[in-house]
């Protein structure tokens, strides 16, 4: 009897995307981790959260390469057109993490994000993905603990070693 190829278990999955990986084959993106000043608190921060579109998990804004721009480039327009925000952003990378990316239509494809810290200076009432996703700002702590990828969590909590007054 045939293999129902619909209903692949989760190791087989790992073991396929784990594949593509070791063989370069990877989604490049770019990320903003945006970064304000803790309103409520002395010398401490905030991080702000966005819900993806399809699953409302919490994740910071990225997407893939845009022609003619430069990594931080890139993370700073995604944090704009996903949340409205504006900012400095850094052009050294604070740190990388890989998840799986779903893909149209049945597949997935494992990423690599390069993640960038913005300064948030302004939060814009009017930008392209308005009233698609909620957003939330967090402790370091409280957003390691609300995203779903492992190197991501590690990255937020140790997000206030690289934070410094812009």
């Amino acid at each position: 009897m045939p293999a129902d190829s619909t209903n692949r278990s989760a190791p087989s999955e790992l073991m396929k995307i784990t594949g593509q990986r070791l063989k370069g084959n990877v989604i490049a993106q770019y990320a903003a981790v945006c970064v304000r000043p803790n309103p409520g608190a002395e010398n401490d921060i905030q991080v702000l959260l966005i819900t993806s579109r399809g699953s409302r998990r919490w994740v910071i804004p990225k997407g893939c390469c845009i022609p003619k721009k430069k990594p931080h480039e890139v993370a700073r327009q995604e944090a704009w057109e996903e949340a409205g925000v504006r900012g400095q952003v850094k052009k050294k990378p604070v740190g990388h993490y890989t998840y799986v990316k779903k893909l149209r239509g049945p597949g997935a494809a494992p990423a690599l994000v390069q993640v960038h810290l913005l300064y948030v200076s302004e939060l814009e009432q009017d930008y392209p993905e308005m009233g698609q996703r909620e957003l939330q700002w967090f402790s370091p702590e409280e957003a390691a603990c609300a995203v779903d990828e492992p190197e991501l969590k590690t990255l937020l909590r140790g997000i206030r070693k690289v934070y410094k007054k812009p």
